[in-house]
């Protein structure tokens, strides 16, 4: 005899072998044991989880001489019959190559015939959905009054391709995806009956790529299996066989996309493509890693959410500390983007390299998470300058030395910053605000708090102050009139002062801050005794 693949040798028989659907199987089971049966039910939900298996028990359950609650014994004449597929009581119809109106009329006919054994004739209509306009408009009065003694089972891929009209005349029964879990179980026990030897990493691996499909996890052993049917079969093989990539290759990408280092992400690309690596299955399978990082970062107990071992739980800790929320949330988004769009590409490495390049570059976009990537990225920077003595603007080695007189009676430093005298009134108000800014900026919550983040403040005349922001791509957030309009409104509620804002944009990453000073005359009217100014030279 030929071999027979795992997934149809290991088709369950009985409604308690089904996995992963039991409250639908409870309820078709309490239907039979009560001899409550529907004329007509739609079976609906993603491929391999068990729609066809449900339906060919529930035709045997409903036809067989000895049932046993609610299942079917599948040792009477009826259920042998109808397993070695040559009962003329069960007609399976592959809707999707007999979608015309003639197949349909065929069903029509053969209705009028009571079963030759057996209580019930049922039809098995798979992939319903493929079935043409005329052939639903021809199949609904059948469907609707069909003979006491016929069941029509219809199971669907699509149900949203389903007519209404249809819909309505049957019991509607959703399978669900199957969890990993589940799936894992299933396959240990198998593996197990079959005396196949495998990692039990291995198996949860197959039970992940399966994406909740049983027959698709049978079918990625079946495959395992055949590259190596003797001898233990490990984790590193299951990854070779189906093109898939481990931790350390989702670790090094990550690594090099959160430093921003375009070159060293595309050779770990490269390096997987070199490898055999699915394009599909390695999105895929980063963008979970990425999901596993997220919750690590918000969850308080990823372990309990996170199907994974110590060590590598300990790893994606070490990853996640790196970056923020905000940052993963954006490497999701790309992602997923992503792995809808090259389904049906040809060109899957090229896409997956734009990806790439997108997400390590955030100034080739403009939208928040992007704006708030590169500030995120501009603050490491301010703080590498500053461990390493750099003052920022300036680009010089911090230096302790004085100023000079500049021009026009303003000091002058050797950075090129000046002292400007201001009247009383509007230095107390500049200083009030310039102390307080980084509390009045973060009273700005979400978008504008983090456009704020690394602006300062100047004097602009009396009442006014100008915002100075770092480039033109937070500018344009930080200028909108809301956010001047409450940022006004917030410093006259909480310190009395009547302030307009305006804005501007640094001139060059050199421009110095300015340092400003009360105006010698109103210095000299309020202490009512002339200033002196003594230089460098006589003060020491």
């Amino acid at each position: 005899m030929s071999y027979l693949a795992l997934y149809r040798k290991w088709r369950p028989k009985t409604f308690e072998e089904v996995k992963g659907q039991d409250a639908i199987c409870t309820t078709l089971k309490n239907q039979i044991m009560s001899g409550r049966i529907g004329h007509a039910y739609l079976f609906c939900g993603t491929r391999g989880t068990g729609k066809t298996s449900v339906a060919k028990i529930l035709a045997r359950a409903v036809n067989c001489e000895n049932p046993e609650n609610g299942n079917p014994c599948n040792k009477c004449a009826t259920c042998a019959s109808i397993l070695k597929e040559n009962s003329m009581n069960v007609v399976e119809i592959d809707a999707a190559s007999n979608n015309g109106v003639e197949n349909i009329r065929d069903i029509r006919e053969q209705v009028q015939y009571p079963p030759t054994e057996g209580k019930y004739r049922v039809f098995i209509i798979d992939e319903v959905h493929m079935l043409s306009t005329g052939a639903f408009n021809a199949l609904l009065k059948t469907l609707e009054e069909p003979p006491e003694y016929v069941i029509f089972i219809l199971a669907t891929t699509e149900v949203s391709k389903i007519p209404i009209t249809v819909l309505s005349r049957c019991q509607r029964y959703d399978f669900r995806r199957i969890s990993v879990e589940t799936i894992a179980a299933h396959l240990k026990e198998l593996t197990a009956s079959e005396n196949i030897k495998m990692d039990e990493k291995a198996l949860t691996y197959i039970a992940r790529c399966a994406d909740g499909a049983m027959r698709d996890a049978l079918s990625l052993l079946d495959e395992c299996v055949a590259f190596h049917p003797e001898g233990e079969i490990s984790y590193d093989q299951v990854l070779e066989i189906l093109g898939a990539a481990d931790i350390g290759t989702f670790r090094k990408l990550f690594g090099a996309a959160s430093k921003a280092d375009t070159g060293e992400a595309l050779r770990v690309i490269g390096d997987a493509v070199a490898q055999g690596r699915e394009m599909n299955q390695f999105v895929s399978d980063f963008l979970w890693y990425l999901r596993n990082l997220l919750i690590i970062k918000t969850s308080e107990d990823p372990e309990g959410i996170i199907d994974t071992s110590r060590e590598n739980m300990k790893l994606m800790q070490d990853d996640a500390a790196l970056v923020s929320k905000e940052s993963l949330m954006r490497s999701i988004r790309v992602f997923a983007e992503l792995s809808n769009r090259m389904r049906y590409s040809p060109q899957k490495r090229v896409m997956t390299e734009l990806a790439i390049i997108k997400l390590t570059s955030p100034q080739m976009e403009e939208n928040n998470d992007a704006l708030l990537e590169r500030i995120a990225s501009l603050e490491r920077e301010m703080r590498d300058l500053k461990e390493r003595g750099i003052q920022i603007g300036t680009g010089k080695a911090a230096s302790g030395k004085g100023t000079e007189a500049g021009p026009g009676g303003k000091e002058e430093t050797q950075t090129g910053s000046q002292t400007i005298r201001l009247p009383k009134a509007e230095y107390d108000d500049f200083m009030t605000v310039r102390k307080e800014w980084g509390k009045i900026a973060a009273s700005q919550e979400g978008l504008y708090e983090a456009v704020l983040k690394d602006t300062m403040v100047e004097p602009k005349g009396s009442g006014s102050m100008c915002i100075v922001f770092p480039n033109a791509s937070v500018a344009r957030y930080g200028e909108r009139a809301e956010l001047l309009t409450a940022l006004s409104a917030y410093v006259a509620e909480h310190y009395q002062k009547e302030i307009t804002f305006s804005t501007r944009i640094r001139k060059n990453g050199n421009e110095p801050a300015n340092n400003y000073v009360v105006s010698e005359e109103e210095m000299q009217a309020a202490v009512n005794f002339p200033i002196e100014k003594v230089s460098d030279k006589e003060d020491q």
